[in-house]
């Protein structure tokens, strides 16, 4: 398996008006007016999570958000429920290459007027995810840097934390990646990590794949050129199902070839581990039987993971695989799936 190829599938649709709004921090419920209508948007409603547990920011419009909203105007109160442990747990804002400066902007406004930190998710490398279901990305190494100033001038002073390019590094060093992208792909890589660092408020995590890789020693030199040294540490597991164990040994063999680095651990959709019954060739796309995993924090217990991360939004399809519909788009049969198997 090559790692998490297609990853998952990230490329998730974001919220182009809470971008642009910026500040939308309620969410509406049903639209019906009078005692019930108020009672109805008052339980749509989705909350922050408490800062010293979790810094990071609840989308209150987010596709799980938007959901609860649905069911409760419906009368589901049950399935409600359920979505609303993915709905009121903070996710990756994945970034669109159309509205980045718009979205990166508008999504850390919005974070700091709750005053949380943006998860900020940027995946748009050249040539990216080898064609498959989130191929795709910048056409060229100078769309790539433009599209990362436009990040930058969006996320500008305020609190935001960045995973950088989910399994750009990864698929040097599996050959998913022709050769004669590699050099320009380090380069990029590093030099969005340089400016991205260059912000006041701004923590960036290279990606580093996942302990279904299990190769530290070929991947320890690769996230080198690619300025994991210059980065706040290095993210595993995003968009994947290896369990936190796993993960957290997986990284911290990492982490020895790169000079002790922190890192973080997408814990999203890891709660029943890896799935094993079906071709293993994509048993990472839209897998049946699995669970959420660990709920976000940065209070992981050991010193070199820094945060349990929901870098994948759990209910997003991975691709048009298993009866799913296309890479990003919310499932909610998936996600319902995803909140039962959780106990």
């Amino acid at each position: 398996m090559y790692g998490s190829r297609g990853a998952g599938a990230k490329v998730s649709v974001a919220k182009a008006s809470v971008a642009v709004a910026g500040a939308v921090l309620l969410l509406a419920g049903c639209s019906s007016s009078g005692d019930d209508g108020e009672k109805d948007k008052a339980g749509a409603k989705v909350s922050q999570q408490p800062k010293d547990k979790d810094p990071f920011w609840v989308n209150p419009d987010g596709n799980a958000a938007e959901q609860v909203a649905t069911y409760v105007e419906k009368g589901k109160d049950a399935d409600a429920e359920l979505i609303r442990r993915i709905a009121e747990q903070p996710t990756g804002e994945w970034l669109t290459p159309e509205n980045a400066e718009a979205e990166a902007r508008g999504f850390t406004e919005a974070a700091e007027k709750a005053d949380r930190d943006a998860l900020l998710v940027v995946y748009n490398i050249p040539h990216r995810d080898c064609g498959n279901f989130s191929g795709g990305g910048a056409a060229d190494g100078n769309a790539y840097r433009g599209f990362i100033d436009q990040v930058a001038a969006g996320i500008g002073d305020r609190p935001a934390t960045v995973i950088l390019e989910p399994d750009a590094v990864l698929h040097i060093v599996d050959g998913c990646t022709p050769q004669e992208f590699h050099e320009e792909r380090y380069d990029l890589i590093k030099g969005a990590v340089e400016k991205l660092k260059s912000l006041k408020n701004t923590k960036v995590y290279v990606d580093a794949g996942n302990a279904g890789w299990g190769k530290p020693d070929d991947i320890a030199e690769p996230l080198k050129l690619a300025g994991v040294e210059q980065a706040d540490g290095f993210s595993v597991n995003v968009s994947n199902f290896y369990k936190t164990a796993d993960s957290t040994q997986y990284g911290k063999e990492l982490s020895a070839k790169v000079g002790n680095k922190p890192f973080v651990i997408d814990t999203s959709r890891n709660g029943n581990g890896p799935y094993t019954g079906g071709d293993p060739a994509d048993n990472w796309c839209n897998p049946p039987g699995r669970a959420l995993g660990e709920e976000p924090t940065t209070k992981t217990g050991d010193d070199l993971v820094d945060a349990y991360v929901w870098v994948k939004r759990p209910g997003e399809s991975d691709g048009t695989c298993k009866g799913g519909p296309k890479a990003g788009e919310w499932w909610p049969e998936y996600a319902l799936k995803l909140a039962k198997a959780s106990g």
